[in-house]
């Protein structure tokens, strides 16, 4: 049973799922579409083209499709696309894609955003990514499934985040953060600080892995070798390790250079 609050504006060509409640004083624009059992809090704006799935909680005053803030967008018809499970809380801000990105939005299942953090224009989020208090992504950044974004931090148009990355609280990344590995640092002094070993402990990553991945990140950050020769030893040595050779493969396809 769909419960809408009097006080909320939710338009007749909105189209609420199943079992879904909407808050006080929330507005649910005519191009809305909202999966089974959505928990939409007060002082919410969900507007544009907005596609949520199912089971997602917005906690209050969060504001899903509001035009992409790039001088660029001329109104085209863009949208964003979350997926399940997602729990988002105080003010958090997801903006539209842009004909220019894709003309998407999309974030995955199992996220938690923290208070104010914000995902600009044509970003890709995987599952299970979480966002402390402010974290923020630039428009184009694509963030792999189980990373997380420390608060106050910001990270630049068009990076990449690897799964499993850890950015730590106040950085700001300018270039591709690596997968499994610890990264913190203030405009262009972003540095790498080894492998998150407890957070892949936490995930269930095997000790040999984990191992694996330690004795990557001593070849490739402190060893003496030039870092494309440090890349060609731990391939040799290591890249049979499914893991091990997702990182080089980042490392090799990365656009915006590497934070190490």
């Amino acid at each position: 049973m769909t419960t809408i609050h009097p006080s909320a504006v939710v338009d007749p060509d909105a189209k609420i799922g199943a079992d879904c409640t909407v808050g006080p004083f929330t507005y649910i624009g005519p191009e809305v579409v909202l999966g089974a059992r959505n928990s939409i809090g007060p002082n919410c704006v969900l507007h544009g083209r907005v596609t949520l799935g199912d089971d997602n909680h917005l906690v209050s005053h969060v504001a899903v499709g509001g035009p992409p803030q790039d001088l660029k967008y001329k109104g085209e018809p863009t949208e964003v696309v979350i997926g399940s499970r997602n729990t988002i809380r105080e003010f958090v801000t997801i903006n539209r894609g842009t004909p220019g990105g894709g003309g998407v939005a999309r974030l995955g299942n199992d996220i938690l955003m923290m208070a104010y953090s914000h995902v600009a224009h044509d970003c890709a989020v995987g599952d299970f990514v979480i966002f402390a208090n402010a974290g923020t992504l630039a428009g184009h950044v694509h963030v792999g499934q189980h990373a997380t974004v420390g608060a106050l931090s910001a990270i630049h148009q068009f990076c990449v985040v690897g799964d499993y990355a850890f950015i730590g609280g106040g950085s700001i990344i300018t270039r591709d953060v690596l997968p499994y590995i610890k990264t913190v640092g203030a405009r262009g002094e972003g540095k790498t600080f080894g492998i998150n070993t407890i957070g892949l402990q936490r995930k269930g990553f095997s000790p040999e892995a984990i191992e694996a991945l330690k004795s990557a990140y001593r070849i490739l950050f402190q060893s003496k070798m030039l870092f494309s020769e440090a890349v060609g030893v731990a391939d040799e040595k290591l890249g049979h390790v499914p893991e091990v050779a997702y990182l080089l493969r980042f490392i090799r396809e990365s656009k915006r250079g590497i934070q190490r």
